[in-house]
């Protein structure tokens, strides 16, 4: 079904790199989920009112909460659509990792309300009285919490929307809860002779997976607002990119900021050969930057770095360099080395990335590598400058 309406009510649906087919999809999908989720909420509650079952109805209030979350997420598309202004040059589109959170908030309100009806359920032991009515209108809700978490999860994926990922996240948890309260309905209609009040151990154990679910959804959420780090898929295809363009040896140093989908900004570094004409090295790095993106719809800044392409002593001296800098850590990485030469000592300058998995400090990393190349020629002078591995 979501499909066919996404093919009526979205123009050029395929484009999901368009702010505004973005934004199309989120309110779309929510108003669905607003629809759907009603329709839950009004049969689960005329069933747990029947059955007197205090799970039933605490699911019945979960899908009501729901309807709220998406409306949450509308209008956070709405918000993150918003076009730069001069507070915001950089758009609003982080509003959307915003809505993901109250999302993810809900999902833990919901998760605590269940708990405690759960537990005013255990301490009255009130008995069930259910009807096929209350198992059919279940099995129902199971179903529509599938399909709801498959198209969540698959349109959160297309558009790479935090807040659809969490909304597919809250569908699975409430399609877990409705299994387990049909489960324990179930064995006390088939074993009318027991004793244990199934019904609020069944809402507290379901109220425990909203609660891991709840928290990891949050945490996935505060993660780019923080600022995380690359995803190393799409550095790699950056940097293939980048190395399409003949003058381009290598890249390094780039850092790439989120500012919510579709407002990526990044800047790298480009090894070109130092004894190119700079005019031919400043257009293709333009070219460059003008492919990347394209691609991949993003602002880039491009920063040259002339290397000696030419010298054999530098091009061994990286190799040297590097190898025993992998002793150390296999992630360490040498960039722009570069053999200056003086009267008195030749200087060799370069930079070294410390990752964060090296147990050395900044500083002795630092004098690990001086003392690795005054031990190849004590003639040379080292001059190291230590980076952060941005990616």
């Amino acid at each position: 079904m979501i499909t066919l309406l996404c093919k009526i009510f979205i123009k050029d649906c395929n484009n999901t790199q368009d702010l505004a087919v973005r934004k199309r999809y989120g309110e779309l999908c929510g108003i669905v989920g607003i629809g759907l989720n009603l329709f839950l909420f009004a049969g689960k509650l005329v069933a747990g009112l029947f059955s007197h079952s205090v799970s039933v109805i605490a699911d019945a209030l979960n899908n009501l909460s729901d309807s709220a979350a998406s409306i949450v997420t509308i209008i956070g598309f709405k918000a993150s659509a918003k076009k730069p202004d001069a507070a915001h040059p950089f758009g609003h589109g982080r509003i959307e990792y915003i809505a993901a959170l109250i999302v993810s908030f809900f999902i833990l309100t919901m998760g605590w309300e269940l708990f405690k009806s759960s537990l005013d359920s255990i301490r009255s032991n009130t008995p069930l009285d259910a009807s096929l009515f209350t198992i059919i209108t279940l099995i129902v809700s199971i179903f529509i919490k599938l399909y709801m978490f498959i198209y969540n999860s698959r349109i959160g994926k297309k558009i790479k929307s935090k807040a659809m990922e969490a909304t597919s996240k809250d569908s699975l948890c409430d399609m877990v809860s409705t299994m387990v309260v049909l489960a324990c309905i179930l064995t006390t209609m088939l074993v009318p002779t027991i004793k244990i009040p199934l019904d609020g151990i069944a809402g507290i154990l379901v109220s425990l997976f909203i609660f891991y679910n709840g928290i990891n959804s949050i945490l996935d959420t505060i993660n780019p607002l923080l600022g995380s780090k690359a995803d190393p898929e799409f550095v790699s295809e950056i940097e293939k990119e980048a190395m399409k363009h003949t003058p381009i040896r290598g890249i390094h140093d780039l850092i790439v900021h989120d500012y919510g989908p579709g407002r990526t900004m990044i800047s790298l570094h480009a090894e070109v050969p130092g004894d190119r004409n700079i005019f031919d090295l400043h257009e293709a790095i333009d070219n460059a930057e003008v492919a990347i993106s394209k691609k991949f719809n993003c602002d880039i800044t491009i920063h040259l770095d002339p290397i000696d392409v030419s010298n054999p002593e530098t091009s061994s001296l990286k190799t040297i360099v590097s190898d025993f800098a992998k002793t150390l850590d296999k992630n360490i990485t040498i960039h722009d080395l570069r053999i200056v030469p003086g009267k008195e000592h030749t200087n060799v300058i370069f930079d070294a990335v410390h990752p964060y998995s090296c147990t050395m400090s900044r500083e002795e990393l630092s004098n690990a590598l001086v003392q690795r190349i005054k031990d190849y020629n004590p003639t040379y002078n080292a001059i190291v400058h230590i980076d952060e591995p941005f990616f």
